[in-house]
């Protein structure tokens, strides 16, 4: 449907399956049950859940032995680019065009990645990014409230009331945070861009996207989260797994 995120089946299943290995359900070095017990048990379809396999196969959660089956990596690598570098850096985008640079009330969003009460008011920023003539991803970023920043990251907070056009809140973050105990984490799912996203990008309200949701915390405290947007046929993600 224009307009909606909708995420495949098999995404879906991937991330369940992904799920239960950290939970415990499936732990490190163990078998998984047979295909029709596993697709039984998840209540999904055999070719689903073959091609969710095959998926964390290629990204390195299961080992296949002969004999054995499916078996669960010893140390699951994390999912998510944790190293953190500025997304513009990781595509090797030329341009960071912005769309929008303004305060803004929390959203449901927000509030879960930032923590943030009802009543802060938070930094915005909207921009696309492009390289080589073409728009490589669609990113809104939100910073936390200013106190927060006051007492966990002044010099961040001085860096966004400058309001750098050319660069995304995430460099902006990077740039003014070296010997801070910075922590990334990431989660990728799949979805569509929709309308607004599609005008803004150039491109089918039903092109297919990659969207990541990134979070940065200085030690405990959440300072910036973001959802990024990346069409079908923009540059590859590179990602650091650590074990």
């Amino acid at each position: 449907m224009k307009g909606t995120e909708q995420r495949r089946p098999v995404v879906v299943l991937y991330e369940r399956i992904v799920d239960a290995v950290h939970a415990g359900t499936y732990p490190p070095g163990s078998v998984l049950p047979s295909e029709p017990k596993l697709a039984a048990a998840l209540g999904v379809s055999r070719p689903a859940l073959r091609e969710a396999l095959l998926l964390l196969q290629e990204d390195g959660l299961l080992t296949v032995r002969r004999g054995v089956g499916r078996t669960v990596a010893a140390s699951p690598p994390r999912r998510g680019f944790e190293r953190l570098r500025p997304l513009e850096e990781l595509l090797g985008a030329s341009q960071v065009s912005p769309l929008v640079r303004a305060m803004e009330e929390p959203t449901d969003f927000t509030t879960q990645q930032l923590l943030t009460p009802a009543t802060a008011e938070l930094a915005f920023w909207e921009s696309v990014l492009t390289g080589e003539g073409a728009s490589a991803a669609h990113s809104q970023e939100w910073a936390a409230p200013a106190d927060v920043l006051a007492d966990v990251h002044p010099a961040f907070a001085e860096a966004l009331a400058a309001e750098r056009s050319g660069v995304t809140m995430l460099s902006c973050l990077i740039g003014v945070s070296r010997g801070l105990p910075l922590a990334g984490h990431s989660a990728l799912s799949a979805t569509l861009l929709g309308r607004r996203r599609g005008e803004q990008l150039g491109r089918p309200a039903d092109t297919a996207a990659l969207l990541v949701i990134q979070s940065v915390r200085v030690g405990d405290v959440p300072v910036l989260a973001a959802k990024y947007t990346l069409p079908t046929g923009t540059p590859s993600l590179p990602v650091v797994q650590s074990l």
